[in-house]
């Protein structure tokens, strides 16, 4: 199942990139961080994008931080056993010529007691600043949106 979804994904990715919502620091490049709408009292947030490292050597996400939540958080989803358990990372290695797709089950950012629920409605959009071991810091626009994105989705049924 895991290859089925990396094919996928591989599939997936130049109409990811082909979205003009996307961000470039050195050979970094961030494609459609988005959002899903949340319930008003929601405690907690999470964004999605993907990271395509065009260089000849391996970057590193080491952190990320938004206005809109005093903690932010690097997370992914690992099965443990017959369960799929969410646990925070230090960071997240991006390879040479690689990508690294954060997606609903997989990594994610979470951002915690989010302060300024205006933003997080269909349509709205928050900045969320990227810190790379090499390519610096990157701040992109995150998009609030109703339903994933058609890759995420076409991701989704895969599985």
């Amino acid at each position: 199942m895991l290859n089925k979804l990396i094919v996928i994904a591989a599939l997936l990715l130049p109409a990811c990139f082909a979205n003009a919502h996307e961000y470039k620091a050195g050979e970094i490049e961030i494609a459609h961080p988005w959002s899903q709408e949340l319930p008003p009292n929601a405690p907690t947030v999470a964004a999605y994008f993907v990271i395509h490292n065009g260089g000849k050597a391996a970057d590193r996400l080491l952190s990320v931080d938004s206005p809109i939540a005093p903690q932010a958080q690097l997370h992914e989803h690992v099965m443990q056993g017959d369960l799929m358990k969410m646990q925070q990372v230090p960071s997240v290695e991006i390879p040479a010529g690689g990508n690294v797709i954060f997606a609903p089950m997989a990594y994610h950012v979470m951002l915690l007691n989010p302060t300024d629920r205006s933003l997080l409605t269909d349509g709205k959009q928050f900045p969320l600043t990227m810190h790379f071991e090499k390519a610096g810091d990157v701040t992109v626009e995150v998009s609030v949106q109703k339903k994933p994105p058609e890759t995420t989705q076409a991701h989704a049924h895969a599985q």
